[in-house]
């Protein structure tokens, strides 16, 4: 038991190589030791071996573990092992044993969301909630899934689950906005903070890959572009807001015009990573509408990359964003473009706005801007289909 104890310490810190070998010289001693199989089973997951990890699981059952935690251990190698079929029969029967397993109602239905079985994805995305209504990621799994309904035509059904969710947690930021959008209620005139910082924190993590890697992300290069051909040089002369900086992603193209580069996201995993790019000389954590009201005559220079799809109307930020903006002052945005003849802004099932031309337009002047560049480009491709945006780039007299 001694040497036992040793591997499950060597686990705890972290250490799954070191700890895969004292389970094997463990069991090397009682080959019937039913745990030490389950957290061999463990530690070969966390070193990405999951069919040796599928074979561990299967032992610990076999010398009599039947407990709901061994199957659902062996439905999750076995689903990262590229076996679906068997990891839905063990993530079921780790249910049957413990109906009230949130996580096994969250991976399951991670599962069936991978297999395009949406209905019962959300299904048991709502049975995960139920059991932990303040589960933030199932709340976030639940949202993406009724995205991909509403993505596949299937409207009416994906509106019937948001109205179930907004029923059923009508104080959880995520159901009250994504919820209000597929459902086509009022989602409000912007993305509520609680809202923003919930989505980013969770996405912090994997933000550059999935946006770079996956969407074919191109907002900072757009503005990039945008501020090169209006001949702002990189002589390190400006005050610069990186508005809602997330990772740190315009950082590169924003250091060499900047005297002080701040960046300002909701967000702390966001704030987290950008920090690390060691671009930044200032970073902080605030509501963007408040932060820029706050510093009157403070940047010449505002970037600010798919962060006003947060917001529906753009009367206030824009406000705002003069109001700190010095004399003869730049502000470079982008946002999600919606076709004109109808309603000036309009939310979307993934919880972002779009804006007509004419709303960018009419906004820029009640704010006292000018524009010197507004152009219609692809943001990113989101289901395989380009994102249609408009590249902004305004003046204060």
């Amino acid at each position: 038991m001694r040497l036992y104890a040793q591997a499950n310490a060597l686990a705890a810190d972290g250490l799954a190589a070191e700890a895969e070998a004292a389970y094997r010289r463990t069991l090397g001693l009682n080959p019937r030791f039913a745990e030490a199989h389950n957290n061999l089973g463990n530690v070969l997951r966390a070193l990405g071996r999951a069919e040796e990890a599928v074979a561990a699981y299967r032992e610990a059952l076999a010398c009599g573990l039947d407990h709901p935690l061994v199957h659902y251990n062996l439905a999750s190698a076995l689903k990262a092992a590229g076996d679906p079929a068997p990891a839905e029969r063990h993530f079921r029967r780790a249910l049957v044993e413990e109906p009230a397993y949130a996580e096994a109602f969250n991976n399951l239905a991670n599962l069936l969301r991978d297999g395009d079985r949406l209905t019962d994805s959300a299904t048991a995305y709502r049975r995960a909630l139920a059991v932990r209504p303040d589960w933030d990621e199932a709340h976030d799994n639940l949202s993406g899934a009724l995205y991909l309904l509403h993505e596949e035509g299937r409207h009416e059904e994906a509106a019937r689950f948001a109205r179930l969710w907004l029923r059923d947690h009508p104080g959880h930021p995520v159901a009250r906005h994504i919820g209000a959008a597929v459902a086509g209620l009022d989602a409000g005139e912007r993305a509520s903070d609680a809202y923003v910082r919930q989505v980013f924190d969770l996405f912090a993590g994997e933000f550059d890959d999935k946006l770079l890697g996956e969407l074919g992300y191109r907002a900072p290069s757009l503005l990039a572009e945008a501020l090169a051909d209006a001949r702002i040089a990189p002589d390190g002369t400006l005050d610069v807001l990186d508005a809602g900086c997330g990772t740190g992603l315009c950082g590169p193209f924003l250091r060499g015009p900047a005297r002080r580069l701040v960046g300002v996201d909701l967000s702390p995993g966001m704030l987290e990573r950008a920090a690390a790019r060691g671009l930044y000389d200032a970073l902080e954590e605030a509501e963007l509408g408040a932060f820029l009201e706050a510093r009157p005559d403070a940047f010449d220079l505002i970037a600010a990359a798919d962060v006003l799809c947060y917001f529906g109307a753009l009367d206030g930020v824009l406000a705002r964003a003069a109001v700190a903006l010095r004399p003869g002052g730049r502000l470079a945005f982008t946002v999600e473009r919606l076709g004109e003849g109808g309603v000036p802004w309009r939310v979307g099932p993934h919880g972002r706005y779009a804006h007509t031309e004419s709303h960018v337009r009419d906004r820029l002047a009640a704010a006292g801007l000018s524009v010197l560049r507004l152009a219609p480009d692809t943001l990113r491709h989101e289901s395989g289909e380009p994102v249609a945006g408009l590249v902004v780039l305004a003046a204060r007299p």
